[in-house]
């Protein structure tokens, strides 16, 4: 697999607390040089990047993030203002706790309720599995596949652990045929996001990707 077709499924991300404006708009000029899928950044600085990228790459951003808690009429309102701001696409986090008590029917209607104010929009669904057992992992993917989102997400990189290959794996095996796969969290390296994609993701949320190839780039003097 050669390199622009990794760089073409990376959701470049930064999403740390102290982000700047200077660094969100160098991530948004290196995920325009390095073609990726969308640049992935904080709810707050929305407006300012999708009117500083001008429609040349997708905006994508966080919904309940980090920890998925918040009320559904909340995340509601964030995605509506998200979206009003310029977002292209919007990576929710579920509930865990309902996930935990098995509150299944309220988890979907909550998506329902997210991706029916996303409209055409792309949503994407993190269900932080490094919290999660195998069974609810599998039921999540029942879930999202009968909520109508377009993506299941691994994880939001703020938790105990990231992506791994068995995760992607066991998603590949249990989602509908709508349901894309996005791997995030711990993608350190070309071989492990290949290897992610051969598993059967079709988006990856990194910032070591480009940070790799930049790296690479200025060794050699190309950059």
């Amino acid at each position: 697999m050669e390199k622009k077709d990794i760089f073409k499924a990376v959701d470049h991300t930064l999403l740390t607390q102290g982000a700047t404006w200077e660094e969100i708009k160098e991530i948004c000029d290196d995920a325009v040089a390095y073609g990726t899928a969308s640049v992935c950044i904080p709810p707050s600085y929305v407006k300012r990047a999708s009117q500083y990228l001008a429609g040349k790459m997708p905006v994508c951003t966080v919904i309940g993030f980090p920890n998925g808690y918040q009320t559904t009429k909340v995340k509601v309102f964030e995605t509506k203002d998200a979206i009003e701001n310029g977002a292209d696409e919007i990576d929710m986090v579920i509930n865990i706790g309902d996930l935990k008590d098995q509150n299944y029917d309220k988890i979907k209607e909550e998506i329902q309720e997210i991706k029916a104010a996303c409209g055409d929009k792309i949503l994407k669904v993190i269900i932080e599995t490094c919290l999660l057992t195998r069974e609810e992992k599998i039921k999540m993917c029942q879930i999202v596949t009968e909520s109508g989102a377009d993506f299941i997400k691994t994880s939001t990189g703020f938790s105990a652990g990231g992506a791994t290959f068995e995760d992607i794996a066991l998603f590949a095996e249990h989602v509908g045929p709508g349901v894309k796969i996005k791997a995030a969290g711990g993608i350190k390296s070309f071989e492990d996001a290949e290897e992610f994609l051969r598993l059967g993701a079709s988006r990856l949320g990194t910032s070591r990707i480009v940070k790799l190839a930049k790296a690479e780039a200025i060794e050699e003097g190309s950059y």
